[in-house]
């Protein structure tokens, strides 16, 4: 059983950057794939970004189109946490943020929040104009 936990939301404002930061216990971090998705209110959970691991020990990255460049995701395998940093937020990235965990091995991770077995239980972000 995967346990996750979100921090480092918060308030920030346009063009600003934050840290959110997601603490996996529980289970096999190192070999799964983990992702962050958003809800903003009203809206659907959309995938944001994940980084797989592979037979090599390399994780890979990915990302959504709307955060490409901006965001980055990271994982430190030795301390079973991933990160997201947002750097130049939009007011349209306010939204609650989640961390997820797909224990399933998929050639390329999945972007559906559907494949994802384990949740955390979010950290909002509010980015004023």
């Amino acid at each position: 059983q995967v346990q996750l936990v979100e921090s480092g939301g918060g308030l920030v404002q346009a063009g600003g950057s934050l840290r959110l930061s997601c603490a996996a216990s529980g289970g096999a971090f190192s070999t799964a794939t983990m992702g962050w998705f958003r809800q903003a209110p009203g809206e659907e959970r959309e995938f944001v970004a994940a980084t797989s691991w592979n037979a090599w020990n390399a994780a890979r990255t990915y990302y959504a189109d709307s955060v490409k460049g901006r965001f980055t995701i990271a994982r430190d395998n030795a301390k079973n946490t991933v990160y997201l940093q947002m750097a130049s937020l939009k007011p349209a990235a306010t939204a609650v943020y989640f961390c997820a965990a797909d224990t399933v091995r998929r050639s390329v991770p999945a972007r559906g929040p559907g494949a994802y077995d384990y949740w955390g239980q979010g950290t909002p972000v509010t980015v004023s104009s």
